[in-house]
């Protein structure tokens, strides 16, 4: 008897934590999609192994008022990218290329100053190739011309800066490395992609595709905006978000899926079904240096990263819309899909992480400084910082981490939000160029003209290269 009561009381202090966990998370999720206006919204967690917790938010289509359920389909953007890091690392295994080679030993006709670019560099965006998407409709991003005529208008533009000298997220990369795997796979990307990934994880619903296809429970992207037909609207308006991805292009960024098929991928990928060797995952997995010798923030393929001593975690984001977190050390996975371009969930993944470890919020200095100024208000950014530190010495937010998050504020329409975190940005780096040029930019935005000026002035000081700098000052008064 006396076992038996202690068996009903494990499954009962079981089934009451895991129904106090969900309803934490709902309370995240429902409190998140408020404030940021999402209309839709899908998670998946997996923890062990296995998905503990799948479930959906909010309207699909807001045309036909049709709910989100588990198979709703949604474009995950750049998310696309890790698919591609597989793709490659499968082919590394098989020998058949090596991520430290330069691109030209598997393409022919690149120009000379590519030549020497390793795949490696180009998986993490240091490779300083011209950006692909100039060449694109800026507004829809369609291809007028053949992707013959694209290719050879790339290949006579200038290189954008010195390889592995600076970070630059580009296009171009992601279209090379699909050239690579069809090169040396014998077949079309998205052929290899679903022998090779999607039909071994059981990924019925994950297809190539952008707004011009037709795709079955499909989520269309929504989003605001604040300037319509060139005049400035008084408030957001909310529209359909057309997005187009050449064919050609979308190793970098055109698959849609589900959060349950992509949590599956995930524990697949961590299992040793898409890739053999674990060596193949850690090299994946690891940042690579500049000619500097300090770290990338990319790992090859994957840019969601937190590369720390306690509770690393590895991820990607898309679109602003769609976004998930790996972390391998405590078996632990967050996967947020939504249907609203700059929706940014990557903002709250690590919140939603911390319900099940909590010591990951405090491990994350962003996500602990952004739950503490929703409590006590942006104003307070540069007060919280001082008192956390004086009893955490060691506590410091990320330069580039801090830039990113007020950037994504700024494009919610966060104005005042995004001026603190630029403020506490220059306050904690003050010999930083780059801090004091994203500080002028908010205070331009808010009207502050002669602030902005000597904002960007003292960048300049600090780096008379500031291109940005020099521009923005000449079109001030």
């Amino acid at each position: 008897m006396k076992t038996y009561c202690i068996l009903i009381f494990c499954i009962f202090s079981a089934c009451f934590s895991a129904q106090n966990t969900e309803t934490a998370i709902d309370a995240v999720i429902t409190r998140e999609m408020k404030e940021r206006q999402i209309p839709g919204l899908q998670i998946a967690v997996v923890q062990n192994g296995k998905i503990i917790l799948k479930k959906a938010f909010g309207i699909a289509n807001m045309q036909d008022h049709i709910a989100v359920t588990d198979t709703t389909v949604f474009p995950i953007n750049s998310c696309t990218k890790v698919f591609t890091a597989v793709a490659i690392m499968q082919l590394a295994e098989e020998g058949k290329l090596n991520l430290s080679s330069p691109l030209s030993q598997y393409l022919d006709g690149l120009p000379e100053k590519w030549q020497k670019v390793t795949i490696e560099q180009v998986m993490t965006h240091i490779s300083g190739f011209p950006e692909i998407l100039q060449l694109l409709d800026p507004v829809t991003g369609m291809n007028l011309k053949s992707e013959k005529e694209i290719w050879e208008a790339l290949t006579i533009l200038p290189m954008s800066f010195k390889t592995c000298e600076q970070f630059s997220y580009n296009q171009t990369n992601y279209y090379l490395l699909g050239k690579i795997i069809e090169k040396l796979s014998g077949q079309p990307f998205d052929v290899f992609f679903k022998k090779r990934q999607f039909e071994p994880v059981g990924m019925k619903n994950t297809v190539f595709g952008d707004s011009r296809d037709v795709i079955a429970h499909f989520a269309p992207t929504y989003r605001y905006i604040t300037m319509l037909n060139g005049k400035k609207l008084d408030k957001p308006k909310f529209i359909n978000d057309y997005h187009v991805f050449p064919d050609f292009t979308r190793t970098g960024s055109g698959l849609n899926t589900t959060a349950e098929e992509l949590a599956d991928w995930i524990i697949a990928l961590q299992k040793g079904k898409l890739l053999k060797n674990p060596e193949s995952l850690q090299r994946m997995w690891a940042p690579i240096r500049f000619n500097n010798g300090t770290l990338t923030n990319w790992s090859p393929g994957w840019g969601l990263t937190k590369f720390r001593a306690e509770h690393k975690a590895i991820g990607m984001s898309g679109g602003g819309r769609s976004a998930f977190l790996i972390y391998p050390d405590d078996n632990l996975s967050i996967i947020v899909l939504t249907n609203l371009g700059g929706g940014m969930p990557e903002d709250f993944l690590e919140e939603l992480a911390g319900i099940y470890i909590p010591d990951i919020v405090k491990a994350d200095p962003i996500t602990f400084l952004r739950i503490q100024l929703q409590k006590k208000g942006f104003n307070k950014a540069i007060d919280v910082v001082n008192a956390e530190q004086k009893m955490h010495p060691t506590f410091k937010p990320n330069e580039s981490q801090l830039n990113d998050w007020a950037y994504r504020l700024m494009s919610r329409n966060q104005i005042q939000e995004a001026f603190e975190i630029f403020k506490l940005n220059t306050y904690l780096f003050p010999g930083s160029w780059n801090a004091y040029d994203s500080y002028g930019e908010v205070l331009l935005k808010m009207g502050n003209k002669k602030e902005a000026a000597d904002m960007y002035k003292k960048s300049i000081q600090l780096n008379p290269d500031n291109e940005n700098g020099k521009n923005m000052l000449k079109q001030l008064p």
